[in-house]
């Protein structure tokens, strides 16, 4: 009798293990934020097929499903990967092939690694990125002297941090045909006793950008891979590139068809010619890890480099007002025909008279349309009455938290006390939106999620400067940011439905960290790590 009943319960144990469903992941025993309608925490999951199939407590998962990869997560914090809402992710590739002049303090150190850079590795062209004289003691932009004396022969192009200004020498500006007759619209040459300086203002550049060597296609493969590995190792999931062109989106399609490039990608294509003609007239394009259907445009240049749109004169620059780089009835017409062909329009403004005037040309040209869901990148300056644009279901703002937190030290000179209020607005904004998309521009500012988390719950550097935070009353709850980096920042890219959310029928796209973001110390935020990035539930 004593072993007919071991026997019985033997079976009944085989069966129970028998009618559970099979999958291919299960995780357990984790602290996991969900980030679903009511922002449930959970314990555990399962995964299929790249997706999840099942969310709940560790009992409940372990009753009913069973997996050979089966992980304990031991209390450790699981978030729905992070989504960059705005980024230059091919651009970040490319950069670790160029001059890195981040975080330098002058323009002699900025001179010491254009040396050093082509003395280890010599070039036909020396191109850099990264300088900002706002970090400098002497805030004047550079001229080019020194690097005609050092480099005569050799064309050499440096880009400030934000991609709205460089620094170029003689060999530069001859082989792209600039001399001090030239004009363009849409920036500046700047010029000193008559003479050019070096120093080009948004438009101006694109005469350099257009003789710089291409990359070869094996260059370009390696920098979209090593932003790959840059960006899992930081948690990102999904990127946004502001700002592609047709061969780099194939090219990007192609690798991640190969399964040689997990990364998901959001493309904004470039507001060029060519561009415009392939994609609006063939539709949207989307595949699991690729989403076609929205164009990036710019409306004006940077606060740093003063080529925001104002409108009124820049408080340290007597009678200037920056200016648009592109004239209002050519943003107006490329409006209307992006509305036609279905797709999204995201426009770079800063200025406040920038974002008057993009916001006015949407909600116009959007009167009669549903779920566009068209976005202004940064809106960084807002003033008067504008933040009520934002109550329009159709427009979504794009912000990146550390351009308040990197811009704080100078921003009040070039705006004043009374404008500074409307400036950086993250919370004003999502009161009147209802939702915010947060990235970070990197490789304009740095890649890590958790400065971007830092900078909108803290409004403070990493020093903890300054004491009380930048106009916090504009920060974020971390809760708003989460969301921001994940559910919000899916939907400005019409993809809520399938990530930025733990939930089962959605990509099992998450992170596992070393410390919870939601409750450690505030000033601790910045030093987590993730210690590991699934992609369609796939280590990377």
């Amino acid at each position: 009798m004593r072993i007919t009943k071991v026997l019985l319960l033997f079976l009944i144990i085989v069966s129970c293990a028998s009618d559970k469903i099979e999958v291919d992941t299960i995780i357990t025993n984790g602290t996991v934020y969900t980030v679903d309608a009511d922002f449930n925490n959970a314990e555990a999951f399962a995964i299929k097929d790249g997706k999840f199939v099942a969310v709940g407590t560790t009992n409940d998962i372990n009753k009913k499903y069973k997996a050979i990869n089966t992980i304990d997560a031991k209390g450790q914090t699981i978030l729905p990967g992070f989504i960059d809402a705005h980024c230059h992710f091919y651009g970040l590739g490319l950069n670790q092939l160029q001059v890195n002049l981040r975080d330098t303090k002058s323009f002699d150190e900025v001179m010491k690694r254009v040396i050093d850079f082509h003395n280890n590795r010599p070039s036909n062209f020396i191109i850099g990125r990264g300088w900002d004289q706002n970090d400098w003691d002497d805030k004047t932009y550079p001229n080019k002297a020194l690097l005609d004396k050092l480099y005569p022969d050799t064309p050499v192009a440096l880009t400030r941090i934000d991609g709205h200004a460089m620094l170029c020498n003689q060999a530069a500006l001859d082989l792209a045909k600039i001399d001090v007759n030239t004009t363009i619209e849409g920036g500046e040459i700047l010029k000193k006793d008559g003479q050019l300086t070096g120093v080009l203002i948004d438009n101006p550049m694109e005469l350099v950008e257009a003789i710089f060597p291409e990359p070869t296609k094996q260059q370009q493969i390696d920098a979209l891979l090593e932003a790959h590995k840059i960006c899992t190792e930081l948690g990102l999931t999904t990127v946004s590139d502001a700002g592609l062109d047709k061969q780099v989106i194939q090219l990007i399609d192609s690798l991640q068809q190969a399964g040689t490039l997990d990364m998901r990608m959001y493309a904004m294509i470039s507001n060029k010619k060519e561009n415009l003609e392939y994609y609006l007239s063939k539709g949207k394009i989307k595949t699991d890890r690729l989403n076609v259907q929205s164009v990036k445009v710019y409306a004006d240049g940077a606060l740093g480099s003063r080529g925001a749109a104002l409108k009124q004169e820049y408080s340290d620059q007597h009678d200037h007002f920056g200016a648009l780089v592109i004239g209002t009835d050519a943003f107006i017409n490329l409006a209307e025909q992006i509305a036609k062909a279905g797709y999204q329009m995201n426009t770079h403004a800063i200025g406040d008279s920038a974002n008057r005037f993009v916001l006015q040309t949407y909600q116009k040209t959007l009167k009669d349309l549903t779920n566009r869901r068209w976005r202004v990148e940064h809106a960084q300056i807002i003033t008067d009455n504008d933040f009520d644009y934002f109550k329009n279901e159709n427009i979504i703002p794009s912000i990146q938290p550390t351009h308040a937190t990197s811009d704080m030290y100078w921003a009040e000179d070039r705006l004043g006390k009374d404008r500074i209020k409307g400036a950086y607005a993250y919370k004003t904004l999502l009161e009147k939106s209802g939702r915010l998309a947060l990235g970070t521009d990197f490789p304009v500012e740095q890649v890590s999620p958790f400065l971007t988390f830092y900078a909108a719950v803290s409004r403070q550097d990493v020093n903890q400067f300054p004491a009380g935070g930048f106009n916090k009353d504009n920060g974020l709850t971390r809760e708003e940011t989460l969301k921001g980096m994940t559910i919000w920042a899916a939907y400005a890219n019409f993809e809520e439905e399938e990530k930025g959310s733990i939930e089962a029928g959605k990509f099992a796209d998450f992170i596992i960290l070393d410390n919870n973001i939601m409750t450690i110390e505030e000033k601790e935020i910045p030093n987590i790590k993730v210690n590991q990035t699934y992609i369609n539930g796939v280590a990377q």
